[in-house]
């Protein structure tokens, strides 16, 4: 399927989506999760991390994502450990949404963009704003340092790099720290919602997909 036939003027295209939902949840997961019973104490302590770094303070519920990475220890702990230092990292939690938020919706990613599109809601990014992610950087309303984060997303994935303009206007709010974690950031979820989307990750019952708002 072609990638373009999601970006229209208004930004969603309604048909696009749901030839993109049935292509990867309309078809079983390629790996099944491990049952909770194969879970060891240590999977449940990461995944609690991780939890307690986005504000959360329930008992954590192993997902099916969590549940089938866990089946590759040394990777499902190394993700786990990148994700809990983005969240606590020195990007302000909104700028870091709206960064994931666009890396989702441009690698057509209904589990990413689904969880996210709540997460991103906890930290203040408003129902008009996600609208305007879905059409990106040139959408009218935003300030030039929130253009300049969906910019550089879309420059790293579409050229796997960042032109001077970008790169400068990040960097009239950002130090060196933020722009390097800003990177790692935008290639941590790219590689996140390629596992999602190849491995065909079912999506929960609070998760619509692409369709969240």
């Amino acid at each position: 399927m072609d990638g373009s036939l999601i970006e229209t003027r208004s930004g969603y295209d309604a048909a696009a989506i749901a030839e993109r939902d049935a292509e990867i949840n309309g078809r079983p997961q390629r790996i099944a999760p491990l049952e909770p019973e194969g879970l060891g104490q240590d999977i449940v302590e990461l995944v609690a991390a991780v939890h307690a770094s986005i504000g959360l303070t329930s008992p954590p519920e192993i997902d099916e994502y969590f549940g089938t990475i866990a089946k590759h220890p040394g990777i499902f702990r190394r993700q786990l450990e990148t994700g809990t230092t983005l969240f606590t990292g020195r990007l302000a939690p909104r700028h870091r949404e709206l960064g994931v938020l666009r890396v989702g919706w441009l690698l057509r990613a209904p589990y990413e963009w689904g969880e996210h599109v709540k997460i991103a809601q906890r930290y203040g990014v408003s129902r008009e704003e996600i609208e305007r992610v879905i059409e990106g950087s040139t959408a009218a309303g935003w300030s030039e340092h929130d253009a300049a984060i969906l910019r550089g997303v879309e420059e790293l994935i579409a050229q796997q790099s960042m032109s001077d303009a970008t790169w400068d206007a990040l960097a009239k709010t950002w130090d060196e720290p933020q722009l390097i974690e800003f990177l790692a950031m935008v290639g941590h979820y790219v590689a996140t919602a390629m596992l999602q989307n190849a491995l065909r990750i079912r999506l929960t019952e609070d998760n619509p997909g692409l369709t969240r708002r």
